[in-house]
């Protein structure tokens, strides 16, 4: 015959790309000069192009990706003189070699992989979680999970790296955790322009789901 609890409410929904709330009232993009919007939407078509040669080309025969990413970019990035297809092809494959990652690239790796799940928050309905893995492999030792940027002046250290691609990749952390308890979850930043892959620390990625799960 006790009162029945209160509710706690509706769960929120949430994306991973889009869960950093820097402020509660949106603020108004400053005007850009025309030449600044071109080279922006430039940057954009780079990026998409050097995301498609991340996601495609581990599935391709070593010997034959660099022909295939040059056959790609000579059709998708017409627009772009043949220095920068090269510069954007070596930023790939260099990223593909790198070894600290490597199993991420490797057979039995992923692309583009979808994930779900909730998440629970300290006094308010439970978060649900939907978003897209850029690269995940997951092995006997450990999960490892990639999210690439194409920003052109990345952090210079991991540090300084924005706090919503910290969550974002702390929001996959936890969703995977709750499939592979059993092993340790590993996320990195990928940022084409140097090339580099920035590994986010266990202590960055368990600030950053305190600080959602505590809003």
């Amino acid at each position: 015959m006790a009162p029945a609890p209160g509710e706690i409410g509706r769960p929120v929904a949430m994306s991973p790309s889009t869960a950093y709330d820097k402020s509660a009232t949106p603020q108004a993009a400053p005007p850009r000069s025309r030449e600044a919007a071109q080279a922006q939407a430039q940057a954009m078509v780079r990026g998409t192009l050097v995301h498609r040669l991340l996601q495609s080309l581990p599935d391709v025969e070593p010997a034959r990706r660099e022909a295939t990413a040059q056959n790609f970019l000579a059709r998708a990035g017409a627009e772009f003189s043949a220095d920068d297809r090269k510069r954007f092809l070596s930023q790939a494959l260099a990223i593909i070699a790198d070894s600290r990652f490597a199993p991420l690239f490797a057979p039995g790796s992923r692309a583009e992989v979808s994930i779900v799940g909730r998440l629970a928050r300290t006094g308010g309905p439970e978060i649900l979680v939907s978003g897209q893995i850029d690269r995940l492999v997951i092995t006997a030792q450990a999960v490892l999970i990639a999210d690439y940027k194409t920003n052109r002046d990345p952090p210079k250290s991991v540090e300084a790296a924005p706090p919503a691609y910290v969550e974002q990749l702390a929001l996959y952390r936890a969703m995977l955790g709750k499939i592979y308890p059993d092993r340790p979850i590993r996320a990195a930043l990928v940022w084409t322009e140097m090339p580099e892959l920035m590994e986010i620390s266990t202590a960055m990625l368990d600030e950053a789901i305190a600080r959602i799960t505590s809003r």
